[in-house]
């Protein structure tokens, strides 16, 4: 990636992906004024990792669910969940309905099937990693879900 860092911002007070380098791969960070805003972010970021977000169309819903005691761990098992439904499913999400309570994700992933010649996927991303993982709310008063990818 030819910048240090890829910033997407969808509105001023709803939240924001990142990406940041580390090495061979690649992090994923999620911003939002709760916690279920900076984990729909943080997917959001995975998602274009591999294609453009936008690019894929909202043709089919996946309900996803995962669980954790832990909050940080919780953000692994939540992505970590979306690569196993885009590499069993072969597809793509571009958005992501999200609900954290006690521990648990529930979530619906919107996307498609992938087609290269349009999305031109760019890697293919192997898992959610412990590395770089933190998942606070920080002193500007948002929710910050972070950790690095696999690719």
């Amino acid at each position: 990636m030819a910048e240090a860092m890829r910033v997407h911002q969808e509105q001023a007070d709803s939240g924001r992906w990142e990406h940041f380098e580390h090495v061979a791969d690649i992090g994923v960070h999620g911003v939002g004024p709760t916690l279920a805003e900076a984990f729909r972010q943080a997917a959001i970021a995975l998602t274009a990792v591999v294609t453009d977000p936008a690019a894929v169309e909202p043709r089919a819903r996946v309900e996803i669910v995962c669980a954790s005691a832990d909050t940080e761990m919780l953000l692994v098992e939540w992505l970590n969940a979306i690569v196993f439904e885009m590499a069993t499913r072969r597809m793509l999400f571009r958005d992501y309905e999200v609900v954290v309570e006690d521990g648990r994700v529930t979530a619906v992933a919107v996307g498609e099937n992938v087609e290269p010649e349009r999305h031109q996927p760019a890697v293919e991303v192997k898992g959610a990693t412990c590395t770089a993982l933190s998942v606070k709310r920080e002193e500007d008063g948002l929710w910050h879900a972070r950790c690095v990818v696999d690719v």
